[in-house]
């Protein structure tokens, strides 16, 4: 029951801030666009919290979910999207870009798979080092759809790497549908002569989720590695921003209600006592209240600073 209440707290505060974010974002407070995990953070909350403090992380740039799950700092969080100098990236990356090195979040980026070379990277380099550590490498169906997935793929799989692959299928690569971009409509199939091993989960349990995650990283801890994990998942809101795009005519609110009618955090909820969800709401509530606090009171960097950290 304890590790019951901690995914749900981390998955209730993730959605409860992600909702905040939508709702703060008209107001022009945030600077930098959004690309909300709503739906499917439950990923991250459930993969996260089966790593320790020195596995690694990356993720795309719907990496809010992520970030906050291995432990980012969600102050940070938000004052980076607020372009304030006590951001992660001290305001200079915004939403898309976001790091912190004092608990292994490699970064985020705003381009397409460009995380997956990095983080195998970081794996070849856990394997030099012999160390035990893994690393995880959280990606959308859409980057399965560049060459660096393969050619990275390919490479883990020859030096046997210390890596998960997971892919988060919410079958859009932005506004198009996955049937209309791949031929195979199996990623397994797809992905199965590079010796990674593949698992598929559809079913939107966190329990669950995190128990296959378990088993998968510590098989990958114990020389097995690397290993894919694709799982299905849905996007409630727009690619980008924070309303709904139902009316945009490339997916249907039908469709949509299916996901809605078995959300991973009111399935988890209802896996507790309605007092013991109460009080962990109030208390993600009030966490969520102070990031943004923090944030709105925090300084722009100055503008002396602009060059700062500039190559060239």
């Amino acid at each position: 029951m304890k590790k019951i209440e901690e995914l749900y707290e981390s998955l209730c505060f993730i959605r409860q801030l992600e909702l905040k974010v939508a709702e703060v974002y008209p107001s022009d407070n945030i600077k930098s666009p959004v690309h909300l995990s709503i739906g499917q953070e439950f990923v991250s909350v459930a993969i996260c919290d089966a790593l320790t403090k020195d596995d690694y992380v990356a993720a795309t740039y719907r990496g809010h979910a992520a970030y906050l799950a291995k432990g980012g700092s969600p102050e940070k969080l938000i004052a980076e999207m607020y372009g304030k100098e006590t951001g992660c990236a001290q305001g200079r990356g915004g939403s898309m870009h976001l790091i912190e090195p004092s608990v292994n979040v490699i970064g985020t980026s705003a381009v397409v798979g460009t995380g997956i070379p990095i983080a195998t990277g970081y794996a070849l380099t856990q394997k030099m080092k012999k160390t035990n550590n893994v690393v995880v490498c959280f990606l959308g169906d859409g980057a399965t759809e560049e060459g660096c997935f393969y050619e990275s793929l390919n490479f883990a799989g020859l030096h046997k790497l210390p890596i998960l692959f997971v892919v988060e299928n919410n079958n859009f690569a932005i506004h198009e549908p996955i049937e209309k971009r791949w031929a195979q409509p199996d990623l397994s199939k797809r992905a199965s002569g590079f010796e990674v091993t593949i698992n598929q989960y559809k079913d939107g349990d966190v329990i669950e989720l995190h128990d296959i995650a378990i088993t998968m990283i510590e098989a990958i801890r114990n020389g097995n590695g690397p290993m894919l994990l694709e799982v299905d998942c849905y996007r409630w809101y727009q690619h980008v921003g924070p309303e709904k795009d139902f009316g945009q005519g490339y997916r249907s609110e039908a469709v949509a209600e299916k996901w809605f009618s078995r959300d991973p955090f009111v399935i988890l909820g209802e896996k507790l006592a309605e007092n013991k969800k109460q009080e962990i709401d109030r208390r993600v509530t009030q966490k969520v209240s102070d990031a943004f606090e923090f944030a709105e009171q925090s300084e722009f960097p100055k503008p002396s600073e602009l060059f700062n950290y500039v190559y060239k």
